[in-house]
């Protein structure tokens, strides 16, 4: 199609921000995702932020990612957000963009979040963690739970940055792997 000026040229792009306690694997679900986003030929952006605590204090990472460059790596009102945890749903579910996701870990959050507008996922992540044998890859069923509802981050891409960042590490990469497919499949 040739172009006009009057042509509307569709810009593609999504912002997320994940938040759980230290140790639950925040920052490597942001880097994974960015890695996919890498992978997919679009520009992205990664920002983590560790509570003073770090392993059990609070913990947040926000990504970026579009087929435009990115002036801010800062999110204010994500598209989707991974709250593994009551106190991190508390802070930043009211932030949620119109039109976007809620992706909450039932297993460490004991109430469900209603708003008109957005949609919430709800997955017992550390008890599907638990049962594939490792709680500490509840974040790689959140990180599927997100190919399922992301318009720019694809299983595939998932699993390829996942085989390319514990490329020395096969089992883990499998445990991983097999966490992230099941929370493809909610």
């Amino acid at each position: 199609m040739r172009k006009t000026k009057h042509s509307i040229t569709r810009h593609s792009s999504e912002e997320m921000l994940f938040a759980g306690f230290g140790g639950q694997g925040i920052m490597f679900m942001g880097k994974l995702l960015v890695h996919a986003g890498l992978i997919a030929g679009r520009f992205v952006t990664w920002m983590p932020s560790y509570g003073a605590e770090v392993r059990g204090g609070t913990a947040y990472s926000m990504i970026k990612i579009s087929d435009k460059e990115i002036a801010s790596p800062v999110v204010t009102n994500p598209d989707i957000l991974v709250a593994m945890n009551k106190p991190s749903l508390v802070k930043y579910a009211d932030k949620i963009r119109e039109g976007g996701a809620l992706i909450a870990n039932k297993s460490l959050i004991d109430t469900s979040y209603k708003r008109k507008g957005i949609k919430t996922v709800n997955i017992p992540m550390t008890e599907i963690a638990s049962k594939l044998g490792n709680i500490r890859c509840a974040n790689m069923v959140a990180a599927g739970a997100i190919t399922k509802r992301s318009k720019e981050i694809s299983l595939k891409n998932v699993l390829l940055a996942l085989k390319d960042m514990l490329k020395d590490k096969e089992d883990l990469f499998l445990l991983n792997k097999k966490a992230i497919e099941k929370g493809h499949q909610f």
